[in-house]
């Protein structure tokens, strides 16, 4: 007799041998399903059409190609196996990252050209025009190679987005190092940048209505210029409460497009008034060697200060997604490549034109009156604009450059701000191990703007040690993004790129101590008037 034994659902047939009853009935189990028909228990007449599995031309794709193929889906998932840190969702600059080339292009023009373009034509006194087209060109090269650096070096760690410079400033030469050349001057390029906007932003203002309000019954100087900057202030931190860097584009654009307008502006109406009599394209001399040289390094420091926004092209780039098939640094060089196209058809005109129309009477003839002057830092060729030209200029035109400067200005300190607020932020994440309520975050950043407003006011003299400040920060720029080309990348010694990284890091640390130097010589010899909660 036979027997059935039901195993796992699968009717298996095993016949028990009468004459071994003493023997227990063995059990055959199998895994489910696996005696139904397969592939490999054909007839001998099907034997001819089995393929092999791996056939390119097999109807069903093999386990190891399925394997691959969701290997590669995966990688092109998370990119790059790269460890995502949890904490990085609940940041302003990586929370969201669906940045894109415009948005990249938007960020760059409008953190990348400012008011600080307007003073190029006063480089070119000291210079002349053949060194100073020449250091124009130079430093234009220079800074976009250094750019291009830094977005390589984005990813350059498999495994790891340096979304932020003092992070790979940290990965390159060490925590400690790393964070004692970085901090100070990214500190000072984003809170710095802010108190210097709140100065100018509100100086702005003030002038705008002063044109509107030319009107003897309407008392223009009934507000204080405290009473400006804290107007300003306010509007900053209204506008200030958008929760992170992608939804910052919009106005990113306007600041971009307001600062291309009134940079263009600037140079065509002065192009097209009439020259001053008397104009000299000479190099002005002064009466010993050490001004003169000092004179020549104030030159380079205004065009090396012309080229700024080094420190937010990672935290730019961090915002964007990044795969194997779509890496991050092919959107972010593209939109960084059309807005520095945009940058050197305002910087060049701008300081080949200014000097042409003014020449060395930009600095020799200064009017404390003049309506410009009152801005915090030397407005250059606007301050000459308004000097020689106010009474053939109409009102409209003048007003409409101070409305442009008022919202450059404030659409500025947004990005200028983002680093600031995501420092804070992760400073409260890392304690609370959560992300920031609504109102934790309005309230950093409120505070961060009455810090900014309190500053402005008590050191309005602050724009006088830019030179200094800005020395200890143009490495940022121009020296450690090829210090760290080599630490991280380490390429082959005495190759090019070995050779080129170092001779650039090398002159860009020169660099920084000469005009530091040079600042400080001229601290000492000229004086600075620190008037202490009296901004004028």
């Amino acid at each position: 007799m036979s027997e059935v034994v039901e195993v796992n659902s699968s009717p298996v047939m095993i016949v028990k041998n009468p004459s071994r009853s003493e023997s227990p009935v063995p059990v055959i189990s199998a895994p489910p399903y696996q005696l139904s028909r397969s592939p490999l228990i054909l007839d001998s007449d099907n034997q001819t059409n089995l393929k092999s599995p791996f056939s390119v031309i097999t109807p069903l794709a093999s386990p190891m190609k399925k394997a691959m193929k969701s290997m590669q889906n995966y990688l092109e998932e998370i990119g790059h196996l790269t460890k995502l840190d949890p904490q990085e969702d609940w940041l302003p600059i990586t929370e969201s990252r669906n940045g894109n080339a415009y948005y990249a292009a938007f960020h760059t023009l409008s953190s990348g050209i400012g008011i600080q373009a307007l003073v190029l034509p006063l480089a070119f006194t000291a210079l002349g025009w053949t060194w100073g087209i020449i250091c124009l060109s130079l430093a234009f090269v220079w800074q976009l190679y250094t750019l291009w650096l830094l977005i390589q070096l984005h990813e350059s760690v498999p495994g790891t987005r340096h979304s932020r410079y003092l992070l790979l400033s940290m990965a390159a030469f060490g925590n400690k190092l790393g964070k004692l050349m970085a901090l100070l001057p990214t500190m000072y390029l984003s809170s710095g940048t802010c108190i210097t906007l709140i100065m100018i932003g509100g100086a702005a203002l003030k002038i705008f209505f002063q044109i509107v309000c030319s009107n003897p019954t309407c008392n223009a100087n009934s507000i204080t210029t405290v009473e400006w900057y804290i107007v300003f202030t306010c509007s900053a931190v209204i506008l200030a409460q958008l929760p992170n860097l992608n939804s910052i584009a919009g106005v990113s654009l306007i600041g971009a497009a307001t600062a291309v307008t009134y940079c263009t502006l600037t140079w065509v109406l002065s192009v097209t008034k009439n020259r001053p009599s008397g104009i000299s394209y000479e190099p002005l001399q002064t009466k010993s060697d050490i001004a003169n040289i000092c004179s020549i390094l104030n030159a380079l420091g205004i065009i090396a200060f012309t080229f700024r926004g080094h420190n937010l092209a990672l935290e730019i780039q961090g915002t964007m997604p990044s795969s194997l098939k779509h890496p991050s640094h092919l959107p972010m060089w593209k939109g960084v490549k059309f807005s520095y196209l945009i940058i050197a058809c305002c910087l060049f005109p701008l300081a080949i034109g200014g000097y042409w129309a003014y020449g060395n009477f930009l600095i020799l003839h200064s009017d404390d009156n003049a309506l410009f002057h009152q801005m915090p830092t030397n407005a250059g060729i606007l301050s000459a604009l308004d000097q020689y030209h106010v009474h053939d200029t109409s009102k409209v035109i003048l007003g409409l450059t101070s409305l442009l400067v008022l919202i450059n200005s404030l659409t500025s300190f947004q990005i200028y701000a983002m680093p600031v607020f995501d420092n804070f932020e992760f400073k409260y994440t890392r304690n609370q191990n959560r992300a920031c309520p609504w109102w934790v975050r309005t309230a950093l950043r409120v505070f961060f703007g009455c810090l900014a407003l309190f500053v402005a006011i008590a050191l309005p003299f602050l724009p006088s040690l830019a030179g200094l400040i800005g020395g200890i920060a143009l490495p940022v720029t121009l020296a450690y993004p090829c210090l760290m080309w080599i630490m991280i990348k380490k390429p082959e010694k005495y190759s090019a790129m070995w050779y080129l990284n170092w001779s650039l890091g090398s002159l860009g640390l020169i660099l920084s101590i000469l005009l530091v130097l040079g600042a400080i010589w001229t601290i000492v010899t000229r004086g600075i008037e620190a008037h202490f909660f009296k901004p004028q």
